[in-house]
């Protein structure tokens, strides 16, 4: 029974929530407020009750003394019927109680009998049965004088009191509940709009971002959900500039493999003129270079999607080791003559070693690439003073042009001087995003040999 209501409340929506909050709060402060204007009222009232008891009791007791009861039974009733006020006195040695004629006697308890007998000096008490308010006070020796008010005027004074205050309270309610609506409908309307957008971009696949205005903390909320729209409409641009990138790279290789295999099959049917050993020769090997390159492009390819998926990173790397392997693959495939000069210095960092490992070959790669024959390839590993370690890999080729610079880390592009020579145009790209993966950087320059430079810059410690 206790969750019923909770479950219910979840199910609401956002809006009747706060409607339903703000009438809350109001209710409980408009509650406690009531409450105490209703018992400040209600002490202050019965307070000057007993103080008007406390007068009438000392004027009597300072007045004329009552020799004997018959002075007391014959006191003017109507004069007590007009203040609503009934009055009596107690007789400690008879134990009796006088009082007018034609009148009630006034209500007595245990107390007031000590008042008469000298134990107390006055005992003010509420009698629920009469609805009166009552004083015993001293009078003369072994008597008390005795005298009970009327509450019932009181008493309607505070009903009417407290009707008043809850017409007030439920007024506030209902006021409060409006006006929470209100400003929920307002300072919801934000949400509305991003719901509104979600379940756009959901249905229909629309990146538009949403109008933002003001500045709180919904704004803000509106800033980055448009923030994760740009991130994500950009994704969609990268990938669709992939695979068009890829469709256009893959298109080249696959028409001259097409058009290689159909020559050879064609020169096998009977009655087709047939081709010599040699053409057949380098029809082949073109055929086998035309898969060494579909072979690379799709392992690039791979690895950019595999690079671009978020990885957490937690494994100790020791850099050193990283370059020593990639140098000795670099060596391997190294065609022509071209020799190494190494200087490394120790650095370790986490990071995922098969990644650098890539990214530095890549380098090695693209240097060997355009090296000359019987050139050197530049490759140092050094410290720097912010807390980082440069992997620098220069060469003695031609160099990057200065229009080719800001491209050269782009997927797919190739400088005219590169798109003579064998690769797919992602080896750069591997290697900038390996850098940005691992907190570092990845720029292209000009080396003292004349050739290209490039560094990779990653963060660690010695």
């Amino acid at each position: 029974m206790i969750g019923e209501p909770q479950g219910r409340l979840q199910k609401a929506s956002l809006r009747a929530r706060v409607t339903w909050l703000a009438a809350f709060c109001v209710a409980g402060a408009v509650a406690l407020v009531s409450l105490g204007a209703y018992m400040i009222v209600k002490k202050s009232v019965y307070d000057a009750l007993d103080e008007g008891l406390r007068s009438r009791a000392a004027t009597v007791a300072n007045g004329k003394k009552v020799t004997s009861p018959d002075e007391v039974e014959n006191y003017p009733a109507a004069f007590l019927a007009a203040g609503d006020v009934r009055m009596g006195v107690l007789l400690a040695g008879s134990g009796k109680i006088i009082y007018p004629k034609e009148t009630d006697p006034p209500p007595t308890v245990e107390e007031a009998w000590d008042v008469a007998q000298g134990e107390r000096d006055e005992f003010i008490w509420t009698d629920h049965k009469t609805e009166s308010r009552v004083i015993a006070a001293k009078y003369q020796p072994g008597q008390a004088i005795i005298i009970a008010q009327s509450m019932v005027p009181q008493r309607t004074t505070l009903a009417k009191l407290s009707v008043v205050l809850l017409l007030i309270g439920g007024a506030g309610v209902l006021l409060a509940a409006i006006a929470g609506t209100a400003v929920a409908r307002t300072s919801l309307r934000p949400v509305q709009r991003l719901t509104e957008a979600t379940e756009r971009v959901a249905n229909t696949g629309d990146l538009t971002p949403i109008p933002v205005s003001g500045d709180d903390e919904l704004a803000r909320l509106t800033h980055s959900f448009n923030a994760m729209l740009g991130a994500v409409a950009e994704s969609q641009e990268r990938q669709r500039r992939l695979v068009a990138d890829a469709g256009h790279e893959l298109r080249t290789p696959l028409t001259s493999m097409r058009t290689n295999l159909e020559l050879l099959l064609a020169s096998e049917r009977p009655d087709s003129p047939t081709l010599s050993s040699e053409d057949k020769q380098e029809i082949q090997a073109d055929v086998r270079g035309q898969l060494d390159e579909l072979t690379t492009l799709i392992g690039d390819l791979v690895e950019l999607a595999r690079e671009d998926a978020p990885q957490v990173i937690h494994e100790p790397v020791d850099l050193v080791e990283v370059v020593e392997r990639s140098l000795d693959r670099a060596r391997r495939r190294a065609s022509n003559d071209v020799t190494f000069d190494v200087q490394l210095q120790p650095w370790t960092l986490l990071g995922d070693s098969s990644a650098l490992e890539r990214a530095v070959l890549n380098l090695l790669d693209n240097a060997v690439k355009f090296s000359p024959s019987g050139s050197a390839v530049r490759l140092s590993l050094r410290q720097v003073g912010d807390g980082s370690a440069v992997v620098e890999v220069a060469d003695a080729g031609p160099g990057i042009a200065d229009a080719d610079l800001p491209h050269v880390f782009e997927r797919f592009y190739r400088s005219s001087e590169a798109r003579t020579l064998p690769g797919s145009g992602l080896g750069l790209a591997i290697v900038k995003q390996v850098a940005q993966r691992h907190g570092g950087t990845a720029t292209a320059g000009r080396a003292p040999e004349g050739g290209a430079l490039f560094t990779l810059r990653l963060p660690g410690r010695p």
